[in-house]
């Protein structure tokens, strides 16, 4: 959505560093496409290996805007609700991201 409407979605670290450095982050996708961005010049605190990004307010334009793309399989989706975290969609397994090929 950013690249197409210059939408705004607030992105955080999953777990905050309690005093960590912040600087400005271009947060991009995986696909090295100019439109693969989710939010550029975002103060972001420094993250380390193995941190995670949370995109607030994605909504309806998860799944709906995900692509296989480059042969990319499909994130898993969660749902934050008063701090409980729920899996609503299991990531694609390789059998299911071949499976849509079949025929070809």
């Amino acid at each position: 959505r950013p690249s197409l409407y210059d939408a705004y979605q607030h992105i955080e670290l999953d777990v905050p560093i309690p005093g960590a450095e912040k600087k400005i982050f271009d947060v991009v996708g995986p696909v090295c496409e100019s439109a693969d961005f989710l939010g550029k010049d975002r103060e972001l605190q420094v993250p380390t290996a193995g941190t995670g990004l949370i995109v607030h307010d994605a909504g309806a334009y998860c799944m709906s805007m995900a692509s296989t793309y480059n042969l990319r399989m499909r994130p898993a989706e969660y749902w934050i609700d008063n701090s409980q975290v729920k899996k609503i969609r299991h990531s694609d397994t390789l059998q299911e991201h071949l499976a849509k090929f079949e025929g070809l």
